[in-house]
């Protein structure tokens, strides 16, 4: 007897192109939530401690985001930027406060991708240049520009660009060859590497390097702190801009910080965001120096960027995330399942590496005995986590790296849950190991 999702997956590979990824060997349709619980379309519950990617941020089913949904639902939709749009103002308002950046201007578009489209617009425009740095191991949106500055081989679908593109390092440290450093070590060796990039690889006059604080799809990649302010002093010499691609990063879930780049002392030129901010809603857009944001010339609209709808839920969920210190929640549910795990499974001989900040905490698997990376053995796990009532999510350079990232409000309860779950599963798959 064919079941709900298989019916469904024969469906979906008959009109959707077959390089739109599948979680399992079994997909499943996601129907409902509540707290941090999905249901799938067979029944199933599962604690899902990936969130959409880092989308679900204050969890599923807030009354107070749902209401603002649907009350606005219930005046209009929809209206563009033709029009003023009040919550669109009052979004942008709040943004521009948090966002630490003086005299700051907001735009918003529908996602991350076109976020970084349109920072990199900025930048190349203000600078006039279409030289850009980008760091190694990042990944930045699906689109011709996103994926021109994407430092991941599995995610690059063309090696034709629009802009001229240099790659400097990420302060990744397992692979790296200045892996074995001390922090400011390691800071100063990248530093000098990316004056030297600088120097050998372009003219001279650069657009911006744009970073994410902690790489999301690279696997949670946690450079030191200061990194990226010891980056940025070099990038000042040449009058470069700093862009943050705070998409991942960004509204409290570092825990430590409300944006990531606060790790790093610096004042970033322009801060990409998306994600979190909706809670599920199509919503990103880019905060940054009221000159930079100002220097396109051509007019422009943006028909569904900021609509009355995505504004008011966002700024709902906004609101939601700052009275309720979901940042606070991020820094003391992710040190516990930061501490339970590295006890937990850091010996592990398929673990090379435990790692992360507040809620984005990455689990890279190896061959025993070694660094090299099995992507396999991720799959296995992840698979293994499904079926024990668990979602985590899949990444790094090699698809060998789990990633954790529940929403914010995840509770230390489903936090131990989550743990013994993902110990289990990952002492079942070291037994296992030749």
């Amino acid at each position: 007897m064919t079941s709900p999702h298989s019916e469904l997956l024969a469906r979906h590979k008959a009109v959707m192109p077959k390089w739109l990824m599948l979680y399992y060997d079994e997909p499943l349709e996601l129907v409902s939530g509540q707290g941090r619980y999905v249901f799938d379309g067979e029944g199933n519950r599962y604690l899902d401690f990936f969130g959409g990617i880092l989308t679900t941020s204050a969890g599923y089913n807030v009354p107070e985001v749902v209401d603002a949904i649907r009350e606005q639902a219930g005046r209009m939709l929809h209206s563009s930027t033709l029009y003023l749009i009040r919550p669109m103002v009052e979004l942008a308002e709040r943004i521009a406060r948090l966002s630490t950046i003086p005299d700051a201007k907001v735009f918003f578009v529908n996602s991350g991708t076109e976020a970084v489209e349109t920072a990199l617009l900025l930048s190349c425009t203000a600078r006039a240049s279409n030289q850009v740095l980008a760091v190694r191991h990042s990944y930045h949106g699906r689109s011709f520009a996103a994926l021109s500055v994407t430092g991941n081989r599995a995610w690059s679908a063309s090696s034709l660009s629009p802009l001229a593109v240099s790659y400097v390092q990420s302060g990744y440290r397992l692979r790296s060859p200045f892996g074995p450093l001390a922090d400011e070590d390691l800071t100063r060796a990248c530093v000098r590497d990316l004056r030297e990039v600088i120097e050998t690889t372009t003219t001279g006059d650069v657009a911006c390097l744009i970073a994410e604080p902690i790489q999301g799809v690279g696997g949670f990649v946690v450079p030191p702190d200061g990194f990226f302010g010891a980056m940025k002093e070099v990038l000042d010499d040449y009058g470069i801009l700093f862009v943050s691609d705070e998409v991942q990063t960004g509204w409290g879930r570092t825990g430590e910080h409300f944006w990531g780049f606060q790790a790093h002392d610096l004042v970033p030129d322009l801060v990409t965001f998306a994600k979190g901010l909706g809670n599920g809603l199509a919503i990103g857009g880019v905060v940054g120096r009221g000159d930079l944001i100002d220097s396109v010339e051509g007019n422009s609209i943006s028909t569904f960027g900021g609509n009355p709808l995505a504004s008011a839920g966002a700024l709902a969920n906004l609101e939601y995330l700052l009275s309720h210190d979901l940042q606070g929640n991020a820094l003391k549910v992710g040190s516990f399942l930061l501490h339970e795990l590295e006890a937990r499974i850091g010996h592990l001989g398929v673990v090379a590496d435990v790692r992360g900040k507040g809620l984005m905490i990455g689990i890279e698997l190896v061959e025993p005995g070694g660094i090299v990376p099995s992507r396999a053995r991720a799959k296995e796990v992840l698979e293994m986590c499904r079926h024990q009532g668990l979602l985590v999510g899949q990444g790094g350079l090699h698809g060998n790296v789990l990633r954790i990232a529940p929403p914010m409000s995840v509770t230390l309860d489903e936090a131990r849950d989550a743990v013994g779950i993902l110990t289990d599963a990952l002492e079942s798959v070291e037994r296992a190991a030749p």
